[in-house]
């Protein structure tokens, strides 16, 4: 999991001002400094139509989707242990082996609201995926990055138009 962020960084902070020549045209640090890379960034390598770009994008947005609606899965699966009359906090103990939530039910429930193989009924296997799935967004990122150090830019259609 820390590999994205040191991919990220090193991409940002070493890679691209090695790949343009100057440690000047790095990322700087700071707020302002940061919002003007990322116009400079767009302006001279067209970021936002680069494939690793909309690969990171989709890698960070579909993993904060894919963990809220794990969320609303397993808060809507729980199972009560306690009665009515006591607080529900009593039905689960800080390091306790059994799952509080059916994970059964979650997974017939997901898969008939999208289709029967989009759901997990591995526990393992679906955390595996939502850790995973940011991360592998932000290394594409972090490489789309570094292929535009060296001026492998975004896609543009300025020939086309001018073709036509």
């Amino acid at each position: 999991a820390y590999s994205a962020p040191v991919a990220a960084a090193s991409a940002v902070f070493l890679i691209y001002p090695l790949g343009q020549g100057s440690f000047s045209d790095g990322m700087p640090l700071g707020i302002c400094g940061t919002f003007n890379f990322m116009l400079v960034f767009q302006a001279e390598h067209n970021i936002l139509m680069h494939p690793f770009h909309q690969l990171g994008v989709a890698g960070v947005f579909g993993g904060s989707l894919f963990s809220a609606m794990h969320g609303s899965l397993v808060t809507s699966s729980l199972v009560r242990e306690t009665t009515e009359t006591e607080s529900q906090n009593y039905g689960y103990k800080f390091g306790q082996e059994e799952e509080t939530y059916n994970i059964v039910a979650a997974h017939g429930y997901f898969g008939r609201l999208i289709f029967q193989y989009a759901s997990f009924n591995n526990s393992r296997s679906l955390h595996f995926f939502l850790a995973a799935w940011p991360v592998i967004g932000i290394w594409f990122t972090a490489l789309g990055i570094s292929t535009m150090a060296f001026n492998l830019n975004g896609f543009n259609f300025n020939q086309s138009v001018i073709d036509s």
